[in-house]
């Protein structure tokens, strides 16, 4: 039987242990261990943890938030598992479905090409407004996952599982100046570990996959601020991520998804600024037959596309304008984070 072991990273998450603790606990294929990673924790995350039956790990000194942290603890577990043990790093903020493992050891036990099962995130409840239009984003990343195959886009660290030999092919690599980031098993040079780690995985030459079982709920950013610091370290992280890598063959598809990003940013400033030239030189010209079609054909797939988030996402996906307003602040990130990057701005982790 494959040895597979939990590493649960957490920062003053006495809150929210319990819940991703019992996750793992209700899984059909329960980890035959779970460490908990307390990494600066000044509240009773540790404590919590030993009392609901994991083994902890406190990190010494650690600086470099949860990438320092997690490569303080992988080798203390690593080192002491065969190349054909797994291992699932989660977040603390995470509660995996009871299917989770079980899922992701079928896809690895199937294809012996896939390197880690990547797991699909939905949002949690909560959060008003901006939590429902966060559910109502990842529900879409969801249904674009698996109509690409089940292809990982990026190993989540909300939940993955690793092959304990592709993690030491990925440290080896480091420490040959194959790959860049330091000489662990995570980036310290990158702002999103998970996607540079991703990027890492695929340049070794292993296939990543998101199988649909392997779903997950995590929180959502139940303010603008917060939401703003997330989506600025993600998006920033896979800019500065994409320059470090060159382009290649791995790092194609994801250059083009930057691209199609800043493409989407520019039409729809210019579909703006049109709007108002027209307004104000010529006025309301009443509706056209032909873009009021158009318009509602894309009503349609806004309201078809948040099905699974429930009745709610699918009326406030009806009047298109919150989501174009959401739209737009991701934009205002992207086109900020491109900018601060060309300038050279350093960018510093803001806990979330």
């Amino acid at each position: 039987m494959t040895e597979l072991v939990a590493l649960v990273p957490a920062h003053d998450e006495q809150d929210g242990i319990v819940a991703t603790l019992a996750g793992l606990y209700r899984q059909s294929l329960r980890p035959d261990r779970i460490v908990v990673v307390a990494d600066n924790c000044a509240d009773l995350t540790a404590e919590i943890a030993e009392r609901c039956g994991a083994e902890v790990f406190v990190t010494s000194g650690n600086r470099d938030k949860k990438a320092g942290a997690l490569n303080q603890a992988v080798p203390a577990v690593l080192d002491t598992l065969p190349d054909d043990a797994l291992l699932l790093v989660q977040d603390a903020d995470t509660v995996l479905n009871p299917g989770f493992v079980r899922c992701a050891v079928d896809a690895l036990d199937e294809d012996e090409g896939v390197g880690a099962v990547g797991g699909i995130f939905f949002g949690e409840e909560g959060g008003g407004l901006l939590g429902l239009l966060q559910r109502m984003e990842y529900e879409r990343y969801a249904l674009e996952i698996h109509r690409k195959g089940n292809e990982a886009v990026v190993l989540t660290g909300t939940g993955t599982v690793f092959r304990a030999r592709v993690l030491r092919e990925v440290r080896a690599a480091r420490r040959a100046g194959r790959i860049g980031g330091g000489d662990g098993y995570y980036s310290l040079a990158s702002l999103t570990e998970d996607d540079e780690i991703t990027k890492a995985v695929k340049t070794l030459g292993h296939r990543t996959v998101s199988p649909d079982g392997c779903w997950l709920v995590t929180e959502v950013m139940p303010t603008l601020p917060k939401l703003w610091h997330q989506r600025m370290r993600w998006q920033r992280g896979a800019l500065e991520n994409l320059r470090d890598y060159g382009l290649t063959r791995v790092t194609l598809p994801y250059f083009g998804q930057q691209i199609m990003l800043g493409l989407g940013a520019v039409a729809l400033g210019l579909f703006a600024v049109f709007t108002v030239i027209v307004l104000v030189t010529v006025g309301w010209q009443g509706f056209s037959l032909f873009w009021t079609a158009i318009t509602l054909i894309f009503v349609l797939e806004r309201t078809l596309t948040v099905r699974g988030a429930g009745r709610r996402a699918v009326l406030l996906a009806l009047p298109l304008v919150p989501e174009l307003l959401y739209d737009v602040f991701r934009q205002l990130v992207f086109a900020r984070s491109l900018v601060d990057l060309v300038l050279r701005r350093q960018e510093h982790w803001v806990a979330t």
